[in-house]
């Protein structure tokens, strides 16, 4: 017993810590646990469900209620798997159907009541650029890579060179939507095949037009579909699974499949049978890549978004980063005036700091969405004056913001479009992530930065006192100070009325 209790007395001590990366694919979620050592990932828990979510989309973008049940079960069958973990360890990413989905956030109240986790709703160029970061830290290859992404709902590309993506794009057709549209009763023909391929060439266009101004050395297929097809080509070859797959094996096993005539019928080694269904939907695409691209060999990674989610969540500063610089990069292209945009945040600060605890906003993700709107509330100003609210919301909304998830970047703009004059209650949007109450909190001081310096500090601001009770904000200045500044004091008399709006009492000692 003593040499048992004393077996690891010299052992050196290593980080036990766990993360996991959930990605809730419209064709499976993947569940990867794992622990950092020396900055490497070492995976010690994968579970994969198909779940088909995609299946459930109808013509009018609605989930269905089975698709919902089906990714319900999963999720609560995968919460059992992640017990015990540390929520900051943890990043759940939903990719294409639940982007597409209207009723997507129906779907993501329901989960929170079988899901103790948060589920973000990501875009698709983000997608591309985790799928990206994911490759990159598992696949040794030298120079310009280009990463190909087939998956259920959609189809990423990634072009970028050692760990930096340069250019990220997705394109809206994946496995699972088109078995759908062109191999929906399994039957397989040169026809469908066709139709298929040129249905996936013409959707790709623009980002062949794109990708083909840069050269890059090595092609990557990453994730199920490419893996799928590198398997069934090693199969007929009698070969390891990791062959690259070539453009005469693509064209060879596309006249193989239709021989056999139907999706039951494909019995190719290596092919799994949840893959069966969708395979011919998958090489199509694959096809369609291969020949707008010109593309004689690619090569296939088992990582992906999920590998991806993982290296960005071993430290939060390493995302926030990213973020920070993707904001600056928006700023600048937008000729914003940085200075001005830092006398906002410099009060919205204050404000936030006195009000933090009272409201019950005192998050650091909180605050930092409160910063990068202080900084990009003008960008709109490129458009016209008139109207930058608009302008600018619409900017931020439509852009491809690296780092930030959809209901980040929804409501930044949100934040922006009603930073002066009137707020439409009716129109602020419902977030899943977010409660009302912490949006009217921090758009009430957001406004309150942009007021105070109306006038772009033509006139300094005295040191001022900031005073909270519940939702009473108190401002206050050095006694006769607005003698010299009445416009001032009038436009915070009218902002007085807007914030009652939000439930917030204002005023002036």
């Amino acid at each position: 017993m003593s040499t048992l209790s004393h077996a690891f007395a010299g052992v050196e001590g290593r980080d036990a810590n766990l993360y996991a990366a959930l990605d809730i694919g419209s064709n499976s979620f993947h569940l990867v646990i794992a622990r950092m050592l020396a900055g490497s990932m070492q995976v010690v828990q994968k579970v994969k469900h198909k779940v088909r979510l995609a299946d459930g989309l109808d013509s009018d973008q609605m989930l269905s209620e089975e698709a919902m049940t089906r990714g319900l079960n999963t999720l609560q069958s995968m919460a059992e798997s992640m017990q015990g973990l540390d929520p900051s360890h943890v990043r759940v990413v939903a990719t294409h159907t639940l982007r597409r989905a209207k009723n997507a956030r129906a779907f993501l109240r329901k989960a929170k009541a079988v899901f103790p986790y948060r589920i973000e709703v990501i875009s698709g160029p983000e997608e591309a650029r985790l799928i990206y970061v994911g490759v990159a830290n598992t696949t040794q290859t030298i120079g310009k890579r280009l990463i190909v992404d087939i998956g259920g709902g959609s189809t990423e590309f990634a072009l970028g060179a050692d760990f930096s993506p340069l250019l990220c794009k997705s394109v809206q057709m994946g496995c699972v939507s088109y078995q759908q549209r062109y191999f929906k009763d399994g039957v397989i023909t040169r026809k469908r095949f066709d139709r298929a391929i040129t249905a996936a060439r013409r959707e790709i266009e623009l980002v062949v037009g794109n990708l083909k101004r840069h050269e890059w050395g090595t092609s990557i297929g990453s994730s199920g579909t490419a893996r799928a097809i590198a398997a069934v080509i090693a199969g007929l070859k009698e070969s390891e699974i990791d062959v690259p797959i070539t453009y005469s094996d693509l064209t060879d096993l596309i006249k193989q499949c239709i021989d056999k005539g139907t999706a039951e019928a494909l019995d190719f080694l290596n092919l799994t049978d949840d893959r069966r269904p969708v395979f011919a939907a998958g090489l199509s695409i694959l096809f369609a890549v291969f020949k707008s691209l010109n593309l004689k060999e690619m090569q296939t990674s088992s990582a992906a978004l999920r590998e991806g989610v993982l290296y960005e969540i071993q430290t939060d500063d390493n995302r926030s980063d990213i973020r920070e610089r993707t904001a600056h990069s928006l700023a600048t292209r937008y000729d914003v005036d940085t200075q001005y945009a830092q006398k906002v945040w410099s009060n919205c600060l204050s404000i936030y700091e006195a009000v933090k605890d009272k409201w019950a906003i005192n998050n650091e993700e909180l605050k930092h969405l409160l910063e990068w709107s202080a900084l990009l509330h003008e960008v709109g100003l490129q458009i016209n004056s008139r109207g930058v609210q608009r302008h600018s919301s619409y900017i931020i909304e439509q852009s491809d913001l690296p780092g930030f998830n959809q209901e980040q970047q929804k409501l930044i703009a949100t934040l922006v479009r009603y930073h002066r004059k009137k707020i439409k209650l009716a129109d602020l949007p419902t977030f899943a992530n977010y409660d009302e109450q912490s949006l009217k909190y921090l758009l009430s001081v957001l406004r309150l930065g942009v007021l105070l310096n109306i006038n772009r500090q033509e006139t300094m601001l005295p040191e001022y006192q900031i005073r909270c009770k519940e939702n009473k904000i108190s401002l206050i200045f050095p006694e006769d100070w607005f003698d010299n500044s009445p416009l001032l004091l009038a436009d915070i008399d009218a902002e007085a009325e807007y914030q009652q709006t939000l439930g917030i009492t204002l005023d002036i000692v």
